[in-house]
């Protein structure tokens, strides 16, 4: 269990080293959108390439913070069950979901994303409006990365309740 109790700290490390650089996304995307606004409606200008800006930056902060928000235990529930049973089903429940759902969901996305960032990186592709951002594989690049560092933190919260169900406490995190 020491094996699996290491891999644990280090997802968790990664991610919170992640989720933490994408934080400061937040706070460049509300400055970035100030300035399109005040661009727009004070001087009557607007840029397709800081358009274009927003999106990638609120893409890169949605996929590179899915393991972060798992990490947090920060992902919305839609479920009627869940909230009313104890720890250990609970625990059961995340055990099971993370198995069938959330590990093989993440690696067919990456499966998937691959071929599809490759032709774009193959070709260079960019915005295909005039004054776009150039380099749009590079955002889609972000799609097979997001997805790995879930299906990385899915083993840390697969662990994390699998230890809850065999009795064993597990350890609160370790501030980094």
């Amino acid at each position: 269990m020491k094996v699996f109790e290491y891999i644990k700290n280090y997802i968790d490390i990664l991610n919170n080293l992640v989720g933490q650089l994408i934080s400061w996304g937040s706070v460049v995307l509300v400055l970035l959108v100030t300035f399109d606004v005040v661009l727009r409606y004070c001087f009557n200008k607007s840029f397709i390439a800081t358009q274009e800006l927003e999106l990638t930056i609120f893409s890169a902060m949605f996929l590179l913070g899915a393991g972060y928000t798992l990490k947090k235990d920060s992902h919305v529930r839609v479920d009627v069950i869940y909230h009313r049973v104890r720890k250990r089903k609970k625990a059961f429940i995340n055990c099971i979901g993370t198995i069938i759902f959330l590990i093989p969901g993440c690696f067919l996305a990456i499966k998937t994303a691959i071929p599809f960032v490759e032709a774009s990186w193959r070709i260079g592709e960019g915005s295909p409006d005039p004054g776009g951002l150039p380099a749009y594989y590079l955002i889609k690049g972000l799609i097979p990365l997001g997805f790995f560092l879930l299906a990385l933190q899915a083993i840390s919260f697969f662990i994390d309740n699998l230890r809850l169900l065999l009795g064993k406490q597990a350890r609160k995190d370790v501030k980094h």
